[in-house]
């Protein structure tokens, strides 16, 4: 399985979606824990807004996303914080059951990953392809 990554910090929704339609992406998984963004387009319903526009489906699994806990630890640069906290978020039952939704998603069609960081090392989306998908073909897309 071959699965897209990609972060809008620093992009535009115009390039964002380019960057998606270059590489064929037909669906956006959401992993954000808060799908809200102070950046104009990002945000829940515009971003969905802007993407089924483009004819990219949008799909949010709010369980996949990091904890406040984690995002205080990305925060301060504390990567071992975040991975700690993030591996107990993936081992909740919502979150079992919404990384297999993601995995079934992206097998029906190319998908890519969403959240802000534009660095996907910097970011709990190569945490969570690591541990449910270890496997997969993974493509970071940047905007």
């Amino acid at each position: 399985m071959r699965i897209f990554t990609i972060g809008y910090e620093g992009a535009t929704q115009a390039d964002f979606i380019a960057a998606l339609r270059d590489a064929g992406v037909k669906r956006v998984i959401d992993v954000r824990a808060v799908p809200l963004s102070r950046k104009p387009g990002f945000s829940k319903t515009v971003l969905a807004a802007g993407l089924k526009e483009a004819g990219i489906d949008y799909v949010h699994l709010k369980p996949l996303g990091t904890p406040p806990a984690g995002r205080e630890a990305a925060r301060k640069g504390d990567r071992a914080g975040l991975e700690s906290v993030y591996a107990g978020q993936l081992e909740q039952p919502d979150a079992i059951v919404a990384a297999a939704r993601m995995i079934e998603l992206a097998g029906e069609a190319p998908s890519a990953l969403l959240c802000f960081e534009r660095d996907p090392a910097a970011c709990h989306r190569s945490l969570l392809l690591a541990a449910v998908a270890p496997d997969a073909e993974v493509v970071d897309l940047y905007a």
